[in-house]
């Protein structure tokens, strides 16, 4: 009897402790579910926020977007052709009295009649409008391109877009090989004048963005 009885209270004392055990194990349990809960309540706030300084980046890029393309541009008619040659836009540099069209297509002929397009955009769009001319002697040529200083400014006349003022921000002398004037990463107007040294050497790069 004795040790029935024994065996019932050991068996009680048991049960106690893996109730207390239990408990805690749930407590525990239920502290780190909230703990969870409350790291992933924060996780979802910290992605609507950046999710919102998202849309009002965009929402700006979009308002400076409309500010450039609601710029209205002096309207000029330009020629269509030049000495058989398609034209693409007008080049006025008033600083070296310089008048000249720009002729669509490049090639050896074409640059022996006007200064030519060479690579990138289209004339007064985004993106690098690149021209090329010798340094002839002749009005419409590149000549006095070794003139300009940074900071003057000339215009860029075409059909579609109108007259546009870009102003020089950067001169140098490359190698023959150094294409790196004619890249396109950039997001504004850009125009680059490419002519040649006076001993043929090198080439004058003159590079002109948009002067809004």
């Amino acid at each position: 009897m004795k040790r029935r009885n024994k065996f019932f209270i050991n068996a009680i004392s048991l049960a106690l402790i893996l109730g207390i055990i239990f408990g805690v194990c749930i407590d525990e349990y239920k502290e780190k579910s909230i703990g969870e809960k409350s790291a992933q309540e924060k996780d979802i706030e910290l992605k609507k926020t950046q999710n919102l300084a998202l849309k009002q980046i965009s929402t700006k890029n979009i308002v400076k977007e409309n500010i450039i393309t609601e710029v209205n541009y002096p309207k000029e008619e330009v020629l269509e052709e030049y000495k058989g040659y398609e034209v693409c836009a007008k080049l006025e540099i008033p600083i070296i009295d310089l008048e000249t069209y720009v002729l669509k297509n490049y090639s050896p002929q074409s640059l022996n009649t006007s200064v030519t397009k060479f690579f990138g955009a289209n004339p007064n769009e985004q993106g690098n409008f690149c021209i090329a001319g010798h340094n002839f002697i002749n009005k419409n040529m590149f000549r006095n391109l070794k003139k300009l200083k940074i900071g003057d400014e000339f215009f860029l006349i075409d059909n579609n877009i109108g007259k546009v003022q870009y102003k020089i921000y950067d001169i140098n002398q490359v190698f023959p090989n150094d294409v790196s004037c004619l890249k396109q990463n950039t997001n504004f107007k850009e125009v680059t004048l490419i002519t040649c040294t006076s001993d043929s050497k090198k080439r004058i790069i003159v590079k002109a963005k948009e002067n809004l």
